[in-house]
């Protein structure tokens, strides 16, 4: 059989299988994320009808459904908005390296396997999944709540200063490459402040073909060129999003929102691929440890940050909660150490802590929506409320 025959039945058997585990996802109302995540498990290597011909067309979708998830969550939001955020959200940054980066690198030299694998584990816990956030905040409608652009601000600043240092090989490469990434960053942020208008105003709404080609086109162009100088593809379509605005960015969402559901399921299912499960279950306990650990230091650093920007009590552990997922970047970095001679056990590890916190973390995103937790931040508040006024009375006039 020709192999775009295989191709095309193979691509279509598993989007048909995909769109019945939606709809059992909608159905118990829970995130569709950890079904596609299995669903790659069983068609990926070692799995239990592997793939053929398509995986190769499965790699570039899930490249580009992270670029067009980042992309259309940057067209929620503003220049404006975002530079606020990161102002209010500097220190929360800082703790959320010292919190998160600290684990993995304790970990890595606690089972002797070197500085450099400290390193890159350090990397691998520290990031949350651009690619899973952005779908839990759409599929849980947080776009509008005032706690997720300090979750944007986390994910976005710190993305290109984590790739440069894990991918410089040496002391002055590595230096090098912060310092091209923060400026490549600094400068498309200024440009989308100044001249944001400019670039919707060479964009039609008035046309769905045309804005859906030159916005998609134009998305592709600055997220390869953002990876050439390892700045993140996803970063680099984040801010192409936000400096679009008006009617042109209402526009582009309307025309691009099935590619993007297309594409980011296609993501998610090829990381399941690209794992295989057999290695998984020898690294298993240490990857729950590293993973209980880190994502309680994840929600501390979102809440903390939620708190400096001045959101209540749910707003924190919403913020806190959503960050728990790790994802794509985290296997990237593992594959970049491997790559590197590092410790070979790095790429299991980092693959089955991956899934625990891609699995666990959008259940726990949902918590802060509960009718039991919202009863229990209630009673919180009554309590504290009725001991204010209790010291107020027992004050001396």
């Amino acid at each position: 059989m020709h192999s775009t025959t295989v191709l095309l039945i193979e691509s279509g058997a598993l989007l048909i299988v995909l769109s019945l585990l939606g709809r059992v996802a909608v159905r118990f109302g829970l995130s569709p994320i950890p079904l596609y995540l299995l669903a790659g498990l069983a068609v990926g290597n070692g799995g239990i009808l592997p793939l053929e011909a398509s995986e190769e067309f499965f790699e570039v979708g899930s490249q580009i459904g992270v670029i067009l998830l980042l992309a259309m969550l940057g067209l929620e939001y503003s220049a404006e908005q975002l530079m606020t955020s990161l102002k209010q959200s500097r220190m929360a940054g800082l703790l959320d390296g010292l919190l998160n980066a600290l684990p993995g690198a304790a970990f890595a030299l606690i089972m002797g396997w070197g500085w450099l694998a400290a390193v890159a584990l350090a990397g691998i816990t520290w990031i949350s999944s651009s690619g899973v956030v952005a779908k839990l905040l759409r599929d849980l409608g947080r776009l509008g709540n005032r706690e997720t652009p300090v979750v944007l601000s986390i994910l976005v600043i710190y993305l290109p200063v984590l790739s440069a240092l894990v991918i410089g090989a040496g002391l002055l490469q590595g230096a090098t490459a912060l310092v091209i990434a923060v400026t490549v960053v600094v400068i498309i942020l200024y440009l989308a402040l100044r001249h944001g208008r400019l670039l919707s105003k060479a964009f039609t709404s008035k046309h769905a073909e045309p804005l859906l080609l030159g916005v998609l086109g134009l998305t592709m162009l600055v997220a390869g060129l953002a990876e050439q100088v390892n700045v993140s593809a996803a970063v680099g379509a984040f801010l192409v999003g936000i400096a679009l605005s008006g009617p042109v960015a209402h526009s582009a969402t309307t025309v691009l929102t099935p590619l993007r559901d297309l594409f980011a399921t296609v993501f998610f299912v090829f990381f399941g691929i690209t794992t295989d499960p057999a290695s998984i279950v020898p690294v298993l306990i240490p990857a729950a440890i590293l993973a209980v650990i880190t994502m309680a230091t994840k929600t501390l650093t979102g809440y903390l940050a939620a708190k400096r920007a001045g959101i209540a009590i749910p707003g924190r552990w919403r913020a806190g909660l959503v960050l728990t997922p790790r994802g794509e970047f985290s296997i990237v970095i593992a594959g970049l150490a491997v790559g590197a001679g590092l410790e070979p056990q790095l790429a299991p590890l980092a693959a089955a802590y991956v899934l625990i916190t891609i699995v666990s973390g959008p259940l726990l995103a949902r918590i802060p929506d509960s009718a039991w937790f919202k009863q229990a931040v209630r009673q919180r508040r009554l309590a504290a409320e009725a001991r204010e006024r209790a010291a107020g009375a027992t004050e001396p006039a």
